[in-house]
C-alpha cells in the first residue's frame, strides 16, 4: 500500500511539474519577432495580390503599414485602408509561442465590437512565415456577432528582409493576402 501511495504521489508531482513548465516561442518564432522589431519606426506601402472580389475595395485604396510600439514580447502595427485607420495587428510572445491579434477602433478610439479577435501559433513556423489559426475566444465573439464565417479563420504574417512582408487570411473559400515591398520605406 505504501508502494502504490508513494508511486501515486510521485506521478502528481511529475504530473505539476509539467504542468507548469512552459515551452515558450521556438527559436524561429523569436527570429521572427526579431525579423519585425528591425522594422520597427518604418511605414511601407502595399497592395493586394489576390483577385477575390470582396477585395476590390481594398484593391483601389492606399494600403499602409506603420511597424511601432515595438519591445522583444509585443510589436504593434497599424493598418491603413485609405483613410480608414481602425486596423492595428498585434504580434505579441506568449508562453506557448506567439500571438495575433486583430485591434479593432472606431475614428473617436472606441473599440469595435469585432475587437482583439485572432489566434495563437500552433507550430514552430519558420523565422519567414507564422501561422495564427483562429482562437476559442475569437470564435465565440465570431458566432455572438453574426460573423460565423470567420470560425475557420487562419491568419499568417511572412517577413523576407529587405524584400516583403505579408499579411494574409484563408478560410475554406477565401483567401486575402497584402505585400508590402520593404525596399521602400514611406515617410508620409
Amino acid at each position: 500500500m505504501k508502494i502504490v501511495s508513494l508511486l501515486a504521489a510521485a506521478a502528481l508531482i511529475s504530473l505539476s511539474s509539467a504542468g507548469v513548465a512552459t515551452a515558450g516561442p521556438t527559436p524561429t518564432q523569436d527570429a521572427f519577432m526579431a525579423r519585425l522589431n528591425a522594422l520597427c519606426g518604418q511605414r511601407f506601402e502595399g497592395r493586394v495580390v489576390t483577385t477575390d472580389a470582396a477585395d476590390a475595395k481594398f484593391a483601389s485604396e492606399r494600403l499602409i503599414m506603420h511597424v511601432r510600439d515595438c519591445s522583444a514580447d509585443e510589436v504593434r502595427i497599424p493598418f491603413a485602408v485609405g483613410d480608414d485607420r481602425s486596423r492595428t495587428w498585434v504580434v505579441t510572445k506568449t508562453d506557448a509561442g506567439l500571438r495575433l491579434k486583430h485591434d479593432h477602433r472606431h475614428e473617436d478610439g472606441t473599440t469595435d465590437v469585432l475587437h482583439l479577435y485572432g489566434g495563437d501559433t500552433a507550430g514552430a513556423g519558420t523565422a519567414e512565415r507564422q501561422a495564427f489559426p483562429v482562437d476559442a475566444e475569437s470564435i465565440a465573439l465570431f458566432n455572438a456577432n453574426d460573423a460565423a464565417v470567420s470560425t475557420t479563420n487562419v491568419w499568417a504574417m511572412e517577413v523576407h528582409p529587405d524584400r516583403m512582408f505579408a499579411y494574409e487570411l484563408r478560410r475554406p473559400n477565401r483567401h486575402f493576402r497584402v505585400e508590402f515591398d520593404l525596399t521602400k520605406p514611406i515617410a508620409d
